[in-house]
């Protein structure tokens, strides 16, 4: 490898583990990149749904002229032993119409500044003469594949040249408000074009006459950016969306039940795998609501149906207390799927199993593939050797934010021993709204942390009129997670699978009415379940 870099004139620095002081080299080379991209964004007046095609330009432009000041060349005539050729380049956002052999002979070209149009339409546009559309209108919209984002937006063509920047961003990551906003940019009327190829594909609806004094419900486009458990865009999610408010009980619809697995499902699923030892993997259904769209009082129940009729039709068995538990047993083996709406869990002792079932669901439907359980309905998965470490340290953060409490001091306890809280009747009174949405969010958050569960317990009994001293002790507790952030459940491998029960309660310890207060709780073995 060092021989390699000396070859190309590159300077091989080894970093040191678990530290930052080397870093500077490549925060001020994305620095550089970042303050370029800007600069051209502004100074073409584009908006920042062009920010991958600037920063790709930026790159591409300073590897071209910044010297490395100990060969006194640039980046790329270090490696292709040759002088770049400048004359193709042009300002970000023009573009030229004369073009030959990938670089431009006739600089004397007439340009034209891109601008995003109001709606993308084949109809005429009110705001650009058509005369200034790139491309045959008859074409439509293109994907990725096949247009050449490069040559619209910054005017080059070379590929052989400036291959690293052939390509667009594929994932928007500003949720549009409207259609209008979605239509300006290609990611977002991609998403809608394979919302839309699955109506089709799946055959929705039939087209039928109008019934005399049945008026149609009506749709509207909902646009989401899915983010993993690191906040990062990882989809664009456009979705037809039925207005339900509409629909009248008896003739649009009946029965919309449709069961929904709780969190201690899942930690009990998450238990039983951890004392077999197998791997939990996940699933996204990509087209599940389409059996009934989006936004229609039945589509949950109408999806659960076709979901478990199709896993029972390939031998899988219902829970008898869980029906969002699926078994499949072969050969004293086990195939487990806990279903969550659209999301599903699934693993088996035997990985032959896995596969099957995979194949299985994509026989039928269209299918994600996620890979290994790391992130669940707000709980983070990290599967080790030795078992799993089941943990919401990604909502604690973001709570901590919502509630703009990130640079609190932190507490060492979530509540005083010896707690004096009482209705407080002549205390200053609070935002009652503010006081119900942190308790409610904590609430979630004992899943994984019963050791905020008794604090809660006692801040909640004030949600009717909270005063200002129960709000510090709310507060108290979410500064106590300031400090305890990563703490959570371990469920280890093997070991027993034996049910422990245990509860305490005191005695008229409640300071209102002199009730008592109780606790449980549950244990599979060392895993503690509820």
């Amino acid at each position: 490898m060092g021989f390699f870099c000396l070859q190309k004139g590159i300077h091989h620095d080894f970093s040191a583990p678990y530290v930052p002081q080397q870093n500077g080299a490549a925060e001020r080379k994305n620095r550089n990149l970042v303050e370029t991209a800007r600069t051209m964004l502004a100074d073409a007046k584009l908006p920042v749904t062009f920010w991958a095609e600037a920063v790709n330009t930026a790159c591409h432009v300073l590897n071209r002229f910044l010297t490395v000041k100990r060969y006194n060349k640039t980046c790329y005539e270090l490696l292709n032993n040759r002088k770049p050729n400048l004359e193709y380049l042009l300002p970000f956002g023009l573009r030229g119409d004369s073009y030959k052999s990938g670089l431009y002979q006739d600089l004397s070209y007439q340009v034209d500044v891109l601008s995003v149009p109001e709606v993308a339409s084949i109809k005429e546009l009110k705001a650009h003469p058509i005369t200034n559309i790139i491309g045959n209108l008859s074409d439509g919209v293109q994907t990725h594949s096949i247009i050449d984002i490069t040559y619209l937006y910054i005017g080059i063509k070379d590929t052989g040249v400036f291959d690293v920047c052939s390509h667009s961003c594929i994932i928007s990551q500003v949720e549009p408000k409207n259609v209008e906003m979605a239509l300006r940019d290609n990611n977002w009327i991609e998403a809608m074009q394979e919302e839309l190829a699955q109506f089709d594909k799946l055959k929705v609806w039939n087209l039928i006459d109008l019934l005399k004094g049945v008026y149609p419900i009506g749709t509207k486009w909902v646009f989401k950016c899915k983010k993993d458990d690191r906040g990062v865009v990882v989809r664009n999610k456009a979705r037809l969306v039925v207005q339900g408010f509409n629909q009248q009980v008896g003739i649009d619809y009946t029965e919309v039940y449709a069961p929904v697995s709780r969190l201690e499902a899942i930690q009990l699923f998450l238990a039983f795998a951890s004392y077999k030892g197998f791997k939990v993997f996940q699933l996204d259904v990509k087209s599940a609501f389409l059996y009934a769209l989006y936004g229609l009082h039945q589509a949950p129940r109408t999806w659960y149906e076709t979901l478990s009729t199709h896993l029972m039709d390939n031998d899988f068995v219902r829970g008898l207390i869980d029906s969002t538990l699926l078994i499949k047993k072969a050969e004293g083996e086990y195939l487990l799927v806990q279903i969550y709406v659209v999301d599903i869990i699934f693993g088996s002792t035997n990985e032959g199993l896995c596969k099957e079932f995979e194949s299985i669901m994509k026989s039928k439907f269209e299918m994600s593939a996620i890979g290994e359980l790391s992130f669940f309905q707000g709980l983070q998965v990290n599967q080790k050797e030795d078992g799993f470490f089941i943990h919401q340290s990604k909502y604690v953060k973001d709570i901590l934010s919502l509630f703009k409490m990130e640079d609190c001091t932190p507490y060492d306890t979530p509540i005083p021993v010896n707690h004096k809280l009482n209705s407080d009747t002549d205390g200053k009174e609070v935002n009652c709204r503010l006081y119900r949405a942190m308790i409610g969010s904590l609430i979630y958050l004992t899943a994984s942390r019963p050791d905020i569960m008794f604090a809660v317990c006692i801040c909640s009994r004030f949600q009717a009129k909270p005063k200002e001293s129960h709000l510090i002790a709310l507060k108290r507790i979410f500064r106590y997670l300031k400090g305890k952030q990563r703490l959570g459940l371990w469920f280890p491998h093997g070991s027993n699978f034996e049910f422990n029960a245990y509860t305490d309660s005191d005695f008229g310890g409640c300071c209102l009415d002199r009730n008592s207060t109780t606790g449980g709780c549950q244990f599979l073995g060392n895993r503690l379940v509820s």
